[in-house]
């Protein structure tokens, strides 16, 4: 089987040198390149054609959310995992919404980028632990100001099963096929999911999927 290929963007080059360590360890990972700003991250992403980008979200030149975008809309099969400082809800969002599919805190990217890399070669999604607890936090405390209640209990067994097979990146056509559903009826149920939840896309059904714990 051939390794998954990596290509490494941070402008710090201690921290790539400790990323590439973790990776050359792996008999299944292999660092085919490393970037030092947005820029260069999307030209070689664009020529070296990596199955992962790693990629810090504060860079020179071009961010981090601003080069996901790019990489991801001239190689949709490229997946990106985002490194940051920030563990905000904000970030994430803006991490997703451009297109990347794990979170890692700086402070311990080595210790999970294998996880993340081997989650988002399979089509799921990765956060770093921490992220999830202040996720889950934040949104507790919205609801306790708000005197609101979890919404989750208004989805239906077969919407739950729905909205973590959609957090885990499957497409309705294979939502459908898993639930021996049809395609229509897995679109109803998408649609109902977003209702409930009053959520906008994808990004923000992936992040409360991370809050609730249904997805890691």
């Amino acid at each position: 089987m051939k390794p998954i290929r990596v290509l490494l963007a941070d402008d710090h080059k201690l921290m790539r040198a400790g990323l590439r360590l973790v990776i050359d360890q792996q008999p299944d990972l292999s660092v085919v390149g490393e970037a030092d700003d947005g820029r260069q991250a999307v030209e070689l992403s664009n020529t070296l054609k990596p199955d992962v980008v790693v990629m810090d979200i504060g860079m020179p030149n071009l961010n981090g959310i601003e080069a996901a975008r790019k990489i991801t809309e001239i190689r949709p099969d490229a997946r990106v995992v985002m490194l940051s400082m920030h563990s905000d809800e904000g970030y994430v969002l803006r991490a997703l919404k451009a297109g990347a599919r794990a979170y890692l805190l700086k402070d311990s990217a080595t210790l999970d980028l294998v996880h993340a890399i081997h989650a988002v070669v399979e089509g799921k999604s990765f956060f770093s632990p921490a992220v999830s607890r202040v996720l889950l936090e934040d949104y507790m405390r919205k609801l306790r100001r708000s005197g609101a209640e979890d919404s989750y209990d208004l989805l239906s067994p077969r919407e739950r099963e729905v909205l973590q097979l959609v957090a885990e990146g499957k497409s309705n056509k294979e939502v459908a096929s898993l639930l021996n559903l049809s395609v229509y009826t897995v679109e109803t149920h998408r649609g109902k999911i977003m209702q409930k939840l009053k959520l906008k896309g994808v990004p923000e059904l992936i992040l409360y999927a991370v809050r609730k714990g249904i997805i890691s």
